[in-house]
């Protein structure tokens, strides 16, 4: 894990009985410090839904903190979802390592099967704590905990879905060799628009 950050799954403020340092009480004053005001949604999930999502075992989400100062700098959330992918635009090599842990429509070129979803991934903009912390960093935190699950259960295929613009391409495929394979189309929130998300994965 990255020297700088720690991070805590929140199942551990959960989980405390009777401890007066942990507990869902000061698990929400922590998220209360959260501030996103260019992703609402991702400040919105944190703050409402990420608890109930956790409980329920839909996902798990995870608070960074920085080292220097304690300060809440960001946070990921991690869940297990079946994808379909058509690899054909991969390489060989790309190929053989998604064959490992799925199966394949020969038919269409499809593969089906499980992997680690970044569902969801965001810094904190309160007080300036997004400067303790670059987006590399927290991306690389999320993927150094999934290695750890995959350590213990399996797996080798994480995804996540971005928004389609250059910057974002560039920072999940240029600089951290995600590779798309397919685009969601969703509902706009209070919106009758529809809006694209192109979905993208690794492999470890």
């Amino acid at each position: 894990m990255l020297n700088d950050v720690t991070v805590f799954n929140i199942r551990e403020y959960l989980s405390a009985k009777g401890d007066k340092d942990l507990g869902e009480d000061e698990l929400r004053q922590f998220l209360s410090e959260f501030f996103c005001d260019k992703n609402p949604d991702v400040e919105r999930f944190l703050k409402e839904q990420s608890i109930e999502f956790t409980k329920k075992n839909q996902s798990v989400t995870y608070l960074v903190f920085s080292n220097e100062d304690a300060s809440l700098v960001g946070y990921f959330t991690i869940t297990i979802k079946p994808i379909t992918v058509n690899a054909e635009n991969f390489s060989n090599t790309m190929k053989r390592k998604i064959a490992r842990v799925s199966e394949l429509d020969e038919e269409n070129g499809i593969y089906t099967l499980s992997a680690y979803l970044i569902a969801q991934l965001g810094k904190n903009f309160k007080d300036g704590a997004n400067e303790k912390i670059t987006g590399g960093q927290l991306l690389h935190a999320a993927v150094d905990t999934i290695k750890e699950l995959q350590y213990m259960a399996g797996g080798m295929v994480i995804f996540l879905e971005a928004e389609d613009n250059d910057k974002l391409m560039h920072f999940y495929e240029d600089k951290n060799g995600f590779k798309q394979f397919d685009v969601r189309e969703m509902k706009c929130r209070d919106k009758d628009e529809i809006h694209k998300l192109v979905q993208l994965l690794k492999v470890m």
